[in-house]
């Protein structure tokens, strides 16, 4: 469980997270978008306690993070792949995590095989890796400590489309077998195909969140008859607005039981009757932060 209480970041006159609140909870996954700016990786880095907020908390497990006695076994965090030592191999750095988080040395090759980086790139420098090999050490090192929580900040960058595949699974599995995901991403395509659970910013506020399919879902019906001139005569006697909709349909702005009555109160025969078209979360995602992108430079 990830907890987000009315969290808060200012840097002088600037406010770059303002009162976010959110919850994640186990066996879902959550995306977490918005536009550059917005204030997505400000807010992460206050959910694990290297940023500290000017206002308001958040919880992994039920406790900040500062105060989990062991954070790795709790919550896997891959917020920066370039952030890893250059220096050492990939097998090098993972079973230095896991002496840290006290977890068996047979888990490094485990995760390795997980991630599907095998025993040539396991041996090679990290700085000789590509962004996309370094997705795959992150995430092999926030999977080591076997956490009921992830927490993920762009984690597909780098990968190609079979890797952004697998990294799809991989989340998914991971919920469905209990865990908790918070995800940030620019690939919103990727994001509404594993998201429960959207949680959208713009300009440091949240402007929507909610269940993925309750947010993009059409409203009101999409409605056609035989006669269509009758049928919007029934709809306004009714009192009920409707616009026209493509194919000669209108969509009407009430439940299909309404509708219904409606027509068969005037005795207009219905050709089709149907939830109102789904917005897709690239249509969402533009018409909710329209305008909300901060100046280059402004803080995430």
């Amino acid at each position: 469980m990830i907890e987000v209480a009315h969290l808060t970041k200012r840097y002088g006159a600037q406010t770059a997270v303002d009162d976010v609140s959110f919850r994640c909870t186990p066996g879902t996954v959550t995306g977490f978008l918005g536009p550059n700016g917005a204030g997505k990786s400000t807010t992460m880095r206050m959910i694990c306690g290297l940023t500290p907020p000017t206002g308001g908390h958040a919880t992994v497990a039920g406790r900040p993070y500062r105060q989990l006695p062991n954070p790795g076994r709790e919550v896997g965090i891959l917020l920066d792949a370039s952030a890893q030592h250059p220096g050492r191999t990939g097998r090098e750095t993972l079973a230095l995590a896991a002496q840290l988080l006290r977890v068996p040395s047979s888990r490094v090759g485990e995760l390795l095989t997980c991630v599907d980086l095998p025993s040539s790139a396991a041996r090679k420098r990290v700085g000789d890796y590509s962004l996309g090999m370094r997705q795959r050490l992150g995430l092999a090192q926030a999977l080591l400590g076997e956490p009921r929580a992830l927490i993920l900040d762009e984690p597909a960058n780098g990968l190609d489309p079979e890797g952004i595949f697998w990294m799809r699974g991989l989340l998914r599995d991971f919920a469905d077998r209990g865990g908790t995901v918070l995800l940030s991403s620019h690939l919103l395509r990727e994001v509404e195909a594993v998201a429960d659970r959207l949680v959208m910013i713009g300009n440091g506020r949240v402007v929507a969140q909610g269940a993925k399919d309750e947010l993009l879902s059409g409203a009101g019906m999409r409605v056609r008859a035989l006669d269509p001139a009758a049928l919007r005569a029934a709809l306004a006697t009714a009192g009920l607005s409707a616009s026209p909709a493509d194919g000669g349909a209108l969509l009407v702005d009430a439940e299909a039981e309404a509708v219904g009555r409606a027509a068969a109160t005037a005795g207009v025969v219905l050709l089709e009757l149907q939830p109102g078209r789904a917005r897709g979360l690239e249509e969402m995602f533009l018409s909710l932060t329209n305008g909300t992108t901060a100046p280059e430079g402004t803080a995430r």
